[in-house]
């Protein structure tokens, strides 16, 4: 593994944590390993220092694994994540790849997949425990599938795939203005063109749109 990582390990189980950091300390002194017990703790980290890793339960008293993540993305805080999780749950694994996330690991395979999933983020891909990767296989498949059926979905640019992102977390155009530092007027144009492409007609169709696939967008 690359030299001179900065992890941060974020879980208010303190045996797992614990197992964590004895796993990566043992990795020919590669990292900088510093804990944090609960989301606020680990945010408050993120915040103020510069984490290449951070492996985040997803499930932490104060602040929840998914909420950090949202919060690092509106921020523009740039670190790589894990997520850590007890559940084969699909719906929980497709919530937290939607956040951007750059691996999802079972705790009950962590301590032997936290090494390999760190290595391959790190090389900028992506990591998921074997035991769920048909749920990667099925995400895939849904996007296939969606641009299968609306081709010119791929006519998007990017600024129209975030905003048609935003747009599916319910958010107003004033909303999305202020988070995009744009004025309303451009991205009432850009869900007018949005629209457009892909000939979606009447008040709330894009909405309706952009909510159905919520989880592939």
């Amino acid at each position: 593994m690359k030299q001179n990582i900065k992890i941060l390990v974020a879980d208010d189980h303190p045996l797992m944590r614990a197992g964590l950091v004895m796993v990566l300390e043992e990795e020919n002194n590669c990292c900088q390993i510093e804990q944090a017990k609960d989301g606020e703790e680990a945010y408050n980290k993120l915040v103020s220092n510069k984490f290449d890793v951070v492996t985040l339960d997803i499930e932490m008293p104060k602040m929840s694994g998914l909420e950090i993540a949202r919060k690092l993305t509106e921020e523009k805080i740039e670190t790589k994540i894990i997520f850590l999780t007890m559940y084969k749950d699909e719906d929980m694994f497709n919530e937290a790849m939607d956040t951007g996330a750059n691996g999802f690991v079972l705790k009950e395979n962590a301590v032997t997949d936290i090494l390999d999933g760190i290595k391959v983020v790190m090389q900028n891909g992506y990591y998921i425990s074997p035991l769920i990767s048909e749920y990667l296989i099925k995400r895939g498949n849904r996007l296939n599938n969606l641009v299968s059926e609306t081709p010119s979905i791929k006519l998007l640019t990017k600024s129209e795939r975030k905003i048609l992102k935003l747009i599916s977390e319910d958010k107003t155009s004033i909303q999305i203005s202020e988070e995009l530092f744009v004025s309303s007027k451009t991205v009432n144009n850009h869900r007018s063109n949005i629209s457009k492409k892909l000939n979606l007609h009447g008040t709330h169709s894009l909405v309706k749109f952009a909510i159905r696939n919520k989880k592939l967008l």
